[in-house]
């Protein structure tokens, strides 16, 4: 979401100044994404390990190994 909104302001001042440059986009899109993945990053990592545990243990359960 917040890369889409990113998206929407760039292109917004893109139509007011009218410059269509393609690349503009690029920059501040990845600024955001590596602030988002340093934000919830940790988050993200925590919840995909806690469900691979639990998938883990429920495949031991149904006996596979």
């Amino acid at each position: 979401l917040a890369l889409l909104a990113v998206g929407l302001v760039v292109s917004l001042v893109q139509a007011v100044t009218q410059i269509n440059e393609a690349t503009l986009v690029f920059l501040p899109k990845v600024l955001v994404l590596c602030g988002m993945l340093a934000l919830l990053g940790p988050f993200m990592m925590a919840t995909m390990s806690d469900f691979t545990r639990m998938l883990m243990d429920r495949l031991v359960l149904a006996g596979g190994g």
